[in-house]
């Protein structure tokens, strides 16, 4: 069961891992040399607990404790007990839904492992934006399809933000990073993937024309520049979402949505 510790003084340094949440750079180095990441609010820990994901340690407000019950039964990790003022103090933004897990990061699936099982996968490069990390993650689960790649500049699924958007999906779905971005495109023809990139260019093809293959990686750009050239000349089709008004593109979160939609299997 976990130990309950009551805290007055929100510079306490059993709170290390909590400070300054809203300081992404900080954050993202802090996390990865502890082997962490932060759970916010009641149902993601609970998801991120029946995933098989470990508590280092909890902060909780006390009106936290008994929905949280189960949890602190089951944990021996220490669980920190503050008022909400201080907690906000100790995080730097209020924590609304008063709840807080330090979670043992688990460690990275194997590119190869998670191909070898999948039939729809999710190819991102170069994504930054840990909101559209996180909704991407969420769209991709709740669609059908079996996995996320991402390149090695793509945020982190597991920051605090990705996690919130994602309602805790980035427990379940498989994803893992390809370190050779480059040689990427050959990695997937040798799994016996077809790919589709979601492109402009002009010899793009309306998605809603295409048959999707027995095995299909969809592959989408970053925010700004798009695909990257390499991307667009190596993949097998380049695929487009027909629009009205002039308006060429979409988010690239709600691009994904409709492209898991267009290519889950029937």
């Amino acid at each position: 069961m976990a130990d309950l510790i009551a805290l007055d003084d929100p510079r306490d340094e059993r709170l290390r891992d909590y400070t300054d949440l809203r300081d992404v750079q900080l954050r993202q180095s802090v996390e990865r040399e502890r082997g962490i990441y932060i759970a916010e609010g009641t149902k993601v820990i609970e998801r991120a607990v029946a995933a098989g994901h470990e508590p280092k340690s909890l902060l909780l407000a006390p009106r936290w404790l008994g929905t949280l019950s189960d949890i602190l039964e089951a944990t021996d990790a220490p669980a920190y007990v503050l008022d909400e003022k201080s907690i906000e103090r100790v995080t730097g933004f209020h924590v609304h839904r008063g709840a807080l897990a330090a979670m043992h990061r688990p460690a990275e699936r194997r590119v190869h492992d998670v191909l070898a099982t999948a039939r729809r996968v999710l190819v991102a490069e170069d994504l930054v934006d840990h909101t559209n990390i996180g909704a991407i993650m969420r769209n991709v689960a709740a669609l059908g399809f079996d996995a996320v790649l991402l390149s090695p500049r793509c945020a982190d699924p597991l920051y605090r933000r990705s996690i919130k958007v994602a309602m805790g999906a980035v427990f379940s779905l498989p994803w893992a990073r390809i370190d050779d971005w480059y040689a990427a495109p050959a990695l997937l023809r040798e799994h016996g993937f077809t790919t589709y990139a979601m492109t402009l260019a002009d010899d793009a093809v309306p998605i809603d024309a295409v048959e999707p293959a027995e095995r299909s990686a969809v592959i989408v750009g970053s925010e700004g520049p798009g695909l990257s050239e390499h991307w667009q000349r190596e993949s097998d089709h380049r695929v487009i979402i027909p629009m009205a008004a002039g308006i060429d593109s979409l988010n690239v979160a709600a691009s994904t949505a409709i492209a898991c939609w267009q290519f889950r299997r029937r």
